[in-house]
């Protein structure tokens, strides 16, 4: 068994008064900056914590526009414990690969957490959910699809030597090369969380 340390970096101090929903429409207004900076640095120090514990991993994952979790990017905080962290597996839990167009940014970003940690990073890919759906006005219908074929466009780019010119369905680019490429071979391990739909379960199984 391993054990991770998962933090979803909420934001603790709205307003009592405030009685309305944390995601989506939740006003930004309730939100302290300063505050938000105390809390960045005490998470991440939480998460280096663990690796000095001797916690296998740690675990950041991705919202948008909510109290819930203050981590619109968690490749940010990857690369900042991929520099402080010495041992423990960076886990990126994950990547909503639907929102991302080309989604080679994903491909870049993972391949550099890598680079900087030395091999540490498993990479997380996820569908996403409703919230940020509706927060970017992007259609849910195509929302499998686009993850299945963003998915293996940034396995690809890991695994075939570019430059190359890929068109999809949803993802058109005329040069496939990314720079840099992971440290591991073939490419990082990448977890699939999501216990909230079959497909993803057949999926995951299908794809070991």
């Amino acid at each position: 068994m391993r054990v991770f340390s998962f933090n979803l970096m909420p934001y603790r101090e709205l307003d009592p008064a405030y009685s309305g929903p944390a995601w989506v429409t939740a006003p930004n207004s309730l939100l302290d900056p300063m505050k938000a900076h105390q809390y960045y640095n005490e998470y991440i120090d939480q998460l280096v914590l663990a690796d000095e514990l001797g916690y296998d991993g740690v675990c950041v994952n991705e919202h948008h526009q909510n109290a819930y979790g203050l981590m619109p990017s968690p490749n940010l905080i990857g690369s900042i414990l991929a520099n402080r962290t010495t041992r423990a597996k960076i886990a990126i839990v994950g990547n909503a690969l639907p929102l991302y167009d080309p989604p080679t940014r994903v491909a870049e970003e993972y391949a550099m957490i890598d680079c900087i940690s030395g091999g540490r990073l498993i990479a997380g890919m996820v569908l996403g959910g409703g919230p940020e759906y509706y927060s970017f006005g992007i259609n849910p219908t195509f929302a499998r699809e686009r993850f299945y074929e963003a998915l293996d466009l940034i396995v690809r780019a890991w695994t075939q030597p570019g430059p190359w010119q890929y068109n999809g369905k949803h993802y058109h680019q005329r040069y496939v090369n990314p720079w840099p490429l992971p440290v591991q071979k073939p490419h990082p391990q990448i977890w699939i969380p999501g216990i909230g739909s079959l497909e993803t379960m057949e999926f995951v199984a299908r794809r070991r």
